[in-house]
């Protein structure tokens, strides 16, 4: 299994949710789990993502989800799970 974390954050609008998951489900990723939260109008959202069956290589998908980021207003980030886990280490 390949898995990444990819996170979206920006300014509350209809329809983030609906356009990363339609992304994300035209190229075969599947979402393993998924948590968002909106705080006082700021959208933020993690999920863990196996894309292992993925049309698309890994950078192309990271570089596909950042202008998607760009045409909603979010920033879209996607990193490989043992990357961001090494990141994030206390």
């Amino acid at each position: 299994m390949n898995k990444a974390i990819i996170t979206v954050v920006g300014q509350d609008t209809v329809g983030i949710i609906a356009r990363v998951c339609t992304y994300l489900s035209k190229h075969h990723v599947n979402v393993l789990d998924i948590s968002q939260t909106i705080i006082d109008g700021f959208f933020n959202m993690m999920m863990i993502v196996d894309y292992s069956e993925s049309d698309k290589d890994f950078s192309a998908m990271v570089g596909n989800l950042e202008d998607l980021g760009d045409d909603i207003g979010v920033r879209i980030r996607c990193q490989r799970e043992e990357i961001f886990t090494k990141m994030h280490r206390v």
